[in-house]
Order: C-alpha cells, then sequence, then structure tokens
C-alpha cells in the first residue's frame, strides 16, 4: 500500500525556487515537506551548475534569502567571490549546496525527501490536494510548483503558455508581429547543460573524447570565442581553484533542437537530455583542442559519475511552462519609465502597490547562433553595467482559477519576451521566498492564495526575523540602513510619490568599516558627461553615466597599474559622483584579474 504523508505545505522541486519557499514556509513555523528530483538543492545555483549568478548584485537589492545566501558564501568560500566577470559572485557549486542542505536540516518542520518526480496532482473539483509520486503521495492544504519546467502545470491540466507571443496580444515593444522562422525553430529559449573545466597546469589533462553524434568532417563550434579572445572566454565563468564554468551562447554550449520535446513525452525529452549533454562534451572536447591540452575535465564536482563529475546534474533551463495567473508580467513591466531609471510599480484595480520580489537583470534571451535585439534596460550605475530595477507581483504567483496552488519559478505568469529578465537565479529565489511566505499566510488565516491580501505578505517579507526581503527597489537603501523599512513601507502606501530615479530622499549611510579588502590608493579618472534623469524635485540630474578608473600608486607592488572602478554601495557610488579629474583616492577594495575592476568597498578620508 502506498504511503501517505500529510502536510500543511507542500513543494515541488529542488530549484532556486522550491528551496526559497520550502525554507521560508518552515521558517514561519509551518509543517513543510519539500520533494526534489535530484540529491541538491538549489537549481541554477548549483545543481545546474551556474555558480556565477546574474543580476540583484547592487548592496540594495541583496535583500531576503537572496542576500542570506550571499553572506553565507562569503564566509564559507576562501579567497573571496572575485572570480569572474559575468558576475560580481562565483564559488564551488558544491559549497552553495551545502548551504542550502544546512539551512534544510536546521528546519524540524521541514520534511526533505529527494529522488522523486511528480506523477499525479491530487485534485478535488478546482482545488490541488496533493501530489502522488511512485513510492509515496502527499495531501497538502497549499501546493507550490518549483519544478523546472512547470511539471503540475501539465499535470493538474492548469491553464498555461509555451513559447511566444505576437506583438498584438500584450502590445510589447520586442515581441514579433507574425510567426517566423525564429518562433518556429526556437519556442523557447534554449537551455544549457554546463560542464566544469579545470586547468590542470604543466599536468596534461585526460583527453576529452567526443560524442557519437559529433561530425568527423566539421566542427559545430566555429568562432566561438572569436569577439573575446581565449582568456576572456574562460574568465567568463572563473571560479576558484582553476576551474571554468562553461556556459557560453550564440555558438558555445546552448542546445536548441526541436525544443519541443521538452514537454512532448517522457522518452522525448530523455533523447533531448542525451542530445543537450554530448553538445556540452563536444565543445568541451572542442575547448581541449583549440586552446591548451591542461584543460581537462574537472573531477568529482558534481554528485554523480556524468563526466566524472564534471557536468550538472541537469541542464540550466531557462523557460519553462509558465502559468496563466491573475496577473501576467509583460516587457512594459520591466522596462523602464520614461526618463526613470526604474520600471512602474505594479497596481492592483484598487490601487494597492501588488509587488513581492524584486528583480533586475537586463533582458536577455538565448538562441542558438541567435542574437535578438530586444528593447534596452541596462544603465551605468557605479562605474559599471547593471539593469534597471523590476518588481514581481503577488498575481503572477497565483493560477486564475485553480486553489492550493502557488508557483515559484520560471512557470510563473510572465510573457515570453519578459521571461528574460525574470528567470535569473536571483529573482527566482526572491519570487520563491515570497512564495513560501504567502503559503504559510494561507495556512495561519485559513485561506487561499487567491484571498490573501498582498499587503500581509509584503510585511511580513519585510519585517522576517531570519531575511527581511525588500519589496520595493530604492538604489540608495542597504538593508542595514536605519531607514529602509520606513521607506519601504512609504511607497507601498504612496506609490504616486515614487521616484523616477530610485533613489528615496534619506540620509546618507556610511558603509560601515567591517568590509574586508585591501587599502589601494590612486588616481582617480573619469569619463563620460551624460547626464541622467533626475528624481522628482530634485535640483540637478545626477551624473550617473559615468565610467571610472583608478591608476594605483601604493600598493607598490601594483603602481602603475590601471584599474576600472566600480562599486556596488549607495554612498561609495555616490562619493564618485563628487570626485574630479585627476585626484588623489583612497579605496578599500577588491581586484578582480578577469574583470579587470576593482571594486571599492569603502572610502577612505
Amino acid at each position: 500500500m502506498i504511503e501517505k504523508i500529510t502536510t500543511d505545505v507542500l513543494v515541488i522541486g529542488g530549484g532556486t525556487g522550491a528551496t526559497a519557499a520550502a525554507i521560508q514556509s518552515a521558517r514561519c513555523g509551518v509543517k513543510t515537506v519539500l520533494v526534489s528530483e535530484f540529491p541538491w538543492l538549489g537549481g541554477m545555483l548549483t545543481a545546474a551548475g551556474v555558480s556565477a549568478p546574474d543580476g540583484n548584485e547592487l548592496v540594495a537589492w541583496q535583500t531576503g534569502i537572496w542576500g542570506a545566501f550571499l553572506k553565507a558564501l562569503r564566509q564559507r568560500q576562501p579567497g573571496g567571490l572575485d572570480n569572474a566577470w559575468v558576475s560580481m559572485f562565483t564559488y564551488h557549486p558544491r559549497l552553495g549546496a551545502e548551504i542550502f542542505a544546512d539551512w534544510a536540516r536546521q528546519l524540524p518542520n521541514l520534511q526533505w525527501i529527494s529522488g522523486y518526480r511528480p506523477l499525479e496532482v491530487l485534485k478535488q473539483e478546482n482545488r490541488v490536494e496533493g501530489v502522488r509520486f511512485a513510492d509515496f503521495l502527499v495531501e497538502a492544504k497549499i501546493t507550490i510548483d518549483g519544478t523546472e519546467l512547470g511539471d503540475l502545470l501539465a499535470l493538474a491540466e492548469i491553464p498555461h503558455r509555451w513559447g511566444w507571443e505576437l506583438q498584438a496580444e500584450f502590445n510589447e515593444p520586442s515581441a514579433p508581429v507574425s510567426c517566423n522562422q525564429l518562433i518556429d525553430r526556437y519556442p523557447i529559449q534554449a537551455p544549457t547543460w554546463v560542464v566544469i573545466l579545470q586547468d590542470y597546469g604543466d599536468s596534461q589533462a585526460s583527453i576529452i573524447s567526443p560524442s557519437p553524434s559529433l561530425p568527423l568532417s566539421k566542427s559545430p563550434f566555429p568562432d566561438a570565442w572569436d569577439n573575446y579572445g581565449a582568456d576572456k572566454f574562460l574568465n567568463y565563468g572563473r571560479l576558484p581553484g582553476e576551474l571554468f564554468m562553461i556556459n557560453w551562447p550564440i555558438h558555445g554550449n546552448d542546445y536548441g533542437k526541436k525544443l519541443g520535446r521538452l514537454v512532448e513525452s517522457e522518452a522525448s525529452r530523455k533523447q533531448f537530455l542525451q542530445e543537450a549533454y554530448w553538445h556540452s562534451l563536444d565543445f568541451a572536447c572542442y575547448i581541449q583542442s583549440q586552446l591548451r591540452k591542461s584543460y581537462g575535465l574537472a573531477k568529482n564536482i558534481f554528485p554523480h559519475g556524468l563526466g566524472e563529475g564534471a557536468f550538472a546534474l541537469h541542464p540550466y533551463y531557462r523557460e519553462s511552462r509558465r502559468l496563466e495567473g491573475i496577473v501576467t508580467v509583460t516587457e512594459q513591466d520591466i522596462l523602464p519609465i520614461n526618463n526613470g531609471y526604474v520600471a512602474p510599480l505594479p497596481l492592483t484595480a484598487a490601487g494597492e502597490v501588488s509587488a513581492v520580489a524584486i528583480g533586475n537583470y537586463p533582458n536577455d534571451h538565448h538562441y542558438p547562433e541567435v542574437e535578438f535585439p530586444l528593447q534596452p534596460k541596462s544603465i551605468r550605475w557605479g562605474g559599471r553595467w547593471t539593469g534597471t530595477p523590476f518588481t514581481i507581483p503577488y498575481g503572477a504567483l497565483v493560477p486564475k482559477s485553480t486553489e492550493g496552488l502557488l508557483v515559484c519559478e520560471k512557470n510563473i505568469s510572465v510573457s515570453h519576451i519578459a521571461n528574460g529578465s525574470t528567470r535569473l537565479q536571483p529573482v527566482v529565489m526572491n519570487i520563491g521566498q515570497a512564495a513560501g511566505m504567502a503559503a504559510a499566510l494561507c495556512i495561519e488565516f485559513n485561506c487561499q492564495p487567491g484571498e490573501l491580501p498582498v499587503r500581509k505578505v509584503q510585511e511580513t517579507l519585510l519585517t522576517d526575523k531570519f531575511a527581511p526581503a525588500a519589496v520595493i527597489p530604492l538604489f540608495n537603501l542597504p538593508p542595514e540602513h536605519p531607514d529602509w523599512l520606513y521607506w519601504q513601507r512609504y511607497y507601498l502606501e504612496h506609490p504616486e510619490e515614487y521616484p523616477l530615479d530610485g533613489n528615496c530622499p534619506s540620509s546618507n549611510y556610511l558603509v560601515s568599516g567591517t568590509n574586508t579588502g585591501d587599502l589601494y590608493r590612486g588616481i582617480f579618472q573619469h569619463n563620460g558627461e551624460k547626464f541622467a534623469p533626475c528624481r522628482r524635485g530634485a535640483a540637478a540630474p545626477a551624473k550617473r553615466d559615468r565610467e571610472y578608473s583608478i591608476t594605483l600608486t601604493e600598493p607598490i607592488a601594483r603602481a602603475g597599474q590601471a584599474w576600472q572602478l566600480i562599486t556596488l554601495h549607495p554612498e561609495v557610488a555616490r562619493q564618485f559622483e563628487t570626485w574630479k579629474q585627476g585626484q588623489l583616492v583612497s579605496v578599500v577594495g577588491r581586484c578582480n584579474i578577469s574583470g579587470g575592476w576593482l571594486v571599492a568597498e569603502m572610502i577612505v578620508d
């Protein structure tokens, strides 16, 4: 007889959003069951091998479970997180998995079961009441779909989307006007089976043998890194310990042949996965043959024997089935307001702010061998390029008519175009935390997700005792700022006053002296005088579109070296704007050789 487990909240999937949802739900004191397919929690951040997260890198966005994860990484990883140029934070994927596993084990009311995929959704009329697996079933009051491909949406026959929407549907400026070859060829963004290479130095690495599918007469990776050079290509995803995360677009190991197979049948999905793995194996073989023989497959990175543990547990999925929710996030919701640096705040029909998660990544789509143009949403801030911030409304997590269910991954209610920004690891983690909080509140108030007041979700996220999470993007308020909670609540109550430049009229907050780094002195330079829009009522525009550099005079070992000067701290960025050309300056920070930049943590008078 099949075992039956009863719980308050059931979370399906072990990915980024599911992990955050289960941890948040359990931290609220609610009985929670988490069922994952793989032995590692974290999904994109760990099991899929993308230990180089994109977005939410500015200190003001490092809140909630995402901020807590970064703090734990900094404490555990020797040598820091400044290794690559694609991300401000890279780390060994096993370390990330250990953090999530430790958090899960610390929660006595969280039962984590690994090694199972959902087979059937238990429904009573329009209400989800649990999920059946091969050896057991779980009955729950609230179920959260955190699967990589939105599996519960299909199993429960909940209305959802797959693929593109034409411009006529949402009036998105980047959406195609009519069907075309790109849509036919790539119905969704291509996934990538990440592989980790290692530089074995003076020793020649073991020869990487190509897959059975590789044509002997032709390489499938011509000009893969021609516009970058070999060193920059490898440093893109450099990890500690001479490891390299290979997740390379356009002519790399993104794989997009017959993507519909991912959701057609179990047999077709397995066929696609085999081909995606072979494609990444062949790219690793190509890298070794074209660059250095010392570059080989890393050993024992992931807990299985696939390529001696060099290949991720599963592909990095960029897109899945997407819920038809109460609200759908479209491209207009992630693009900045005219003459502004922030996207509009989402409002309910009653005029209340409905935001429950923050993201900021530029819109980025992956189609092998194709560069797809999108409306720009990038800005220069603190001397570096970043994305304009946006928010995820609570209604994007809630089905239109199905009760007992929330979603928390790439399966939220979002258009294909906007998914290019909402799919990234930090925002998905924020979404997961919001879903877990909402589920716990539904248990507390004995209500359905669609009945839950969004203001209650927001308030509990803001005041969570373990990992308070921002719901309003404000560039100049780091989470430790004494005014942080006041201004978060203020703009929830007064959305009409939300500043166009994302800076609230708060007091300056000096970065504490606890930051790690070395002392650097040098000559400051800036280039670019393009003035940016300003906050409502501000006296003058802010100089935010500059690039900065520093030519070092100290330490002596680096004297004469010129570095791009960047920061993630709002108060440091503000001081950059006041410095004069040729001024002698002192900062505490860290050099990143891969990116060629010095990250300033603190200004020294």
